[in-house]
């Protein structure tokens, strides 16, 4: 069923309120941050029919939020500093991960081509929603909702956020340590071209640290090197 051009699918929008902590009192705001372009141009929905100037609204949000956040949390710190900090805490693969916290992903709409593609699973598009979805909180509620939703998805758990979307870097650094170097390979891929899962490991010279999958071979050396430093701890 289509609802002035967007899917309605209002139960599994109130399921998805429910994992945000925020009920829209204008629903079709959150419809329209989870339309994708693809999805507006295979229905011929103008070009303002797309989340995309809602990412543009909520990524201004999102770093005022951010910039915030960083600013009073760290006090000693210079403004080069608090510039990467918060340029890792919101970058691409950061906000992919937090909307897939919320499963963000499931609902949004695309086209079916980009659907069929494995389009829901880019960090690109999961992170832009994201983004469009803060902006949309924005215009229903105001500045003070957008920012519990933030610090509650986005700001919240930074050191094991951090550890998951930084972990290539965060296992060099330990093995560097010791004067060693992590080497990636790839085990593995199955699935349809269009939809591929592939198997990583990481290894210390012959021994395995770490194993993981991913929709890329980037996301699954990650996860390899996630599992790894997941080891090395214990």
């Amino acid at each position: 069923m289509r609802d002035g051009g967007i899917m309605n699918h209002s139960t599994d929008l109130n399921e998805l309120q429910q994992a945000m902590g925020y009920s829209f009192d204008d629903v079709s705001l959150l419809k329209h941050a989870l339309t994708h372009s693809s999805y507006a141009n295979e229905l011929r929905i103008n070009k303002t029919g797309n989340n995309e100037r809602l990412e543009f609204l909520g990524d201004a949000v999102l770093e005022l939020v951010s910039s915030e956040y960083l600013f009073n949390e760290h006090k000693d710190v210079n403004e080069g500093s608090l510039s990467k900090l918060r340029a890792s805490m919101v970058c691409e693969p950061s906000l992919a991960f937090c909307a897939r916290d919320i499963s963000l992903q499931k609902y949004i709409m695309l086209g079916k081509g980009e659907d069929a593609t494995g389009g829901r699973q880019r960090d690109s598009i999961t992170s832009d929603a994201l983004e469009a979805v803060i902006g949309a909180i924005y215009l229903d509620g105001g500045f003070e909702p957008a920012k519990k939703f933030i610090m509650a998805h986005v700001l919240n758990d930074l050191d094991n956020k951090k550890l998951f979307y930084d972990s290539k870097t965060i296992l060099q650094e330990i093995l560097q340590a010791d004067n060693k170097t992590p080497e990636y390979r790839i085990t593995g891929e199955e699935g349809p071209e269009h939809s591929k899962t592939f198997s990583a490991e990481v290894l210390d010279g012959s021994t395995v640290l770490g194993h993981g999958s991913g929709h890329n071979k980037k996301a699954a050396e990650q996860q390899a090197a996630y599992d790894a430093i997941l080891r090395l701890r214990k």
